[in-house]
């Protein structure tokens, strides 16, 4: 496929045929992923691949994933990391600012973009991918069990393997919703949304499995209305991120 049918066809696997990949795979992933853009090159992120079994049990455990590990054919835990930019400074005598909400935000999207680039090079080669962002249910207890320490957190785990099925690619919004001309057009969503609604309503009703009455805006509403997750911002102070 090329690249642009990769990204078209993109859907998440949650059941894989537990064939093991390679570890000159993985390296090679990763050195596709690294060509990432990063800013300032800080290259603010470490990839744990969790290839003892007891620990993978433990992350699955943790971030209520349980399933879909026990049959991937390798599985990971992506972290922002400002550790390895403290010590770069101190090999020069200089005790680096991390404690910003700027560099959370550098850190979060160097994670997102080099993950990214790790999807794309595995989804081209025939392998399935889900994120986990319930890395983040028990960060705390996640970054004990890989030894993680101040100024690294975890963002989100991921699994990659064969899968024993491609499901169907959601709808996504209409480039209308997402795309705004010269200034942000609030009022064309009054009507965006009701026809994407239709659309989900359609897919979910329809798709191979997991059939279901459902719309986005009513799925996001229900999620939104309470905050997820709090105990996040007592766990990246811990870390060294207070958000001055």
């Amino acid at each position: 496929m090329t690249v642009k049918e990769v990204l078209r066809n993109h859907s998440s696997v949650r059941k894989y045929t537990g064939e093991v990949i390679t570890k000159d795979k993985i390296v090679e992933l990763v050195e596709t992923a690294q060509m990432a853009a990063s800013s300032h090159f800080v290259q603010a992120y470490s990839l744990i691949w969790i290839r003892d079994e007891e620990k993978k049990k433990k992350l699955g455990e943790f971030s209520k994933n349980e399933f879909q590990f026990q049959t991937a054919g390798a599985s990971f835990l992506f972290c922002v990391d400002f550790k390895r930019l403290q010590m770069a400074g101190q090999k020069h005598g200089v005790d680096i600012v991390v404690d910003t909400a700027e560099n959370l935000i550098v850190g979060v999207a160097d994670v997102a973009i080099f993950a990214q680039n790790f999807v794309i090079a595995a989804e081209s080669e025939g392998y399935g991918i889900c994120y986990i962002g319930g890395a983040r249910n028990n960060p705390a207890e996640i970054s004990e069990l890989f030894n993680l320490p101040e100024y690294v957190f975890p963002l989100f785990a991921m699994t990659i393997g064969k899968p024993t099925k491609r499901n169907e690619t959601k709808p996504r919004l209409p480039v209308s919703a997402v795309l705004h001309e010269n200034e942000y057009h609030a009022e064309k969503y009054h009507s965006l949304l009701n026809d994407y609604d239709q659309v989900m309503e359609d897919y979910y009703a329809s798709r191979s499995s997991n059939r279901k009455m459902a719309n986005w805006t009513k799925q996001m509403a229900d999620y939104l209305i309470e905050q997820h997750r709090p105990h996040m911002k007592e766990f990246l102070e811990s870390k060294g991120f207070s958000w001055k």
